[in-house]
């Protein structure tokens, strides 16, 4: 990645809109795809996205839209994938433009439901992309804050330090601070598991437990993704640092997290289905745990927080028995 690299954001959720912004922090132009003509029209007329971070002022003079997947590609060397996870291949099954030399860029936080493969692993075994053109970026870091300029970190990962830090340099400002690493492989994974467990805090407040319940949850989630980690990707790593333990504490702790307020909805009694309809963006999490429980057959590593959401979301046990337990 140099300076002539034309950089496109693909997605047009929340955390894709806090992308373009930071992104137009440091670079002149930049390319968005969004799939609804319409949100086109609207961020060209109002200069904001009509659905996610709306008090957001965008300077649209630096910003080509594309509502055609093939010309956003095709005009663009730099790709920063900000889909769900469970929509990544609907949204890239129109290509017909070649990925070859294109750098990929997951800011993704989820896994591919059909293949039971992170983004990463999923760009490389059916696209073929090498490691090293592939970064993984991960927090901890919501896009609320993102939108209020108030400091955070993120992490790129990839097999290359020197393409992750070519592709941070493009992030890093007065509010966003860069973290380069190259566990690619651990830094999807937490970023994956770390859904899941929010999901179970989000499950125990909506049930009534309270922080010192709470703190016992999130000290004994952290061993288990280690655990999960240690057996599936062995290698150095350091859990206790941003990209695992920072992670895993704001998505399981903050107000602005989307899997805790998923949880939060079914512990209060929601079923799984209303609390889907009631939300209008998507719960990583939901999808991950059944991905998660399938790889795990392989590895049987001990999660019982894992196991005791999956039995919640796709078993329909009772949070009240289930927690108990």
């Amino acid at each position: 990645m140099n300076e002539q690299s034309k950089v496109v954001v693909i997605g047009s959720g929340s955390w894709a809109t806090a992308i373009v912004k930071i992104l137009l922090t440091n670079v002149k132009k930049i390319s968005w795809y969004i799939r609804n003509p319409e949100n086109i029209e609207f961020i060209k007329n109002y200069k904001h996205n009509p659905h996610y971070l709306s008090s957001t002022i965008l300077d649209i003079d630096r910003i080509t839209f594309y509502d055609d997947i093939n010309e956003a590609v095709e005009n663009n060397d730099v790709l920063i994938f900000v889909v769900p996870a469970a929509f990544l291949k609907s949204t890239i099954n129109p290509l017909t433009v070649s990925l070859d030399k294109k750098l990929i860029v997951s800011a993704i936080k989820g896994i591919v439901p059909e293949h039971n493969l992170t983004v990463a692993e999923f760009f490389h075994e059916k696209y073929l992309i090498p490691f090293d053109r592939i970064v993984v970026i991960t927090g901890p870091c919501h896009a609320e804050e993102i939108a209020m300029e108030r400091l955070s970190y993120l992490t790129f990962s990839s097999k290359s330090t020197h393409v992750a830090r070519s592709v941070s340099e493009k992030f890093e400002c007065s509010y966003v601070h860069v973290i380069i690493s190259t566990d690619i492989y651990g830094a999807e994974y937490a970023a994956i598991l770390k859904n899941i467990i929010a999901i179970a805090a989000g499950i125990c407040h909506g049930l009534g437990y309270g922080d010192n319940f709470q703190a016992v949850l999130v000290s004994n989630a952290i061993m288990e993704i280690k655990r999960f980690l240690d057996e599936t990707h062995p290698g150095h790593r350091i859990i206790s640092s941003s990209a695992y333990l920072g992670d895993l504490l704001v998505t399981s702790y903050s107000q602005f997290s989307r899997n805790r307020t998923y949880g939060m909805m079914i512990g209060k009694g929601y079923s799984v289905k209303s609390a889907q309809l009631e939300m209008n963006m998507v719960a990583e999490g939901y999808y991950a745990v059944k991905s998660i429980k399938e790889i795990n057959k392989k590895y049987k590593v001990n999660m019982p927080i894992t196991d005791a959401v999956y039995n919640i979301i796709y078993e329909k046990i009772s949070p009240v028995i289930e927690i108990k337990l």
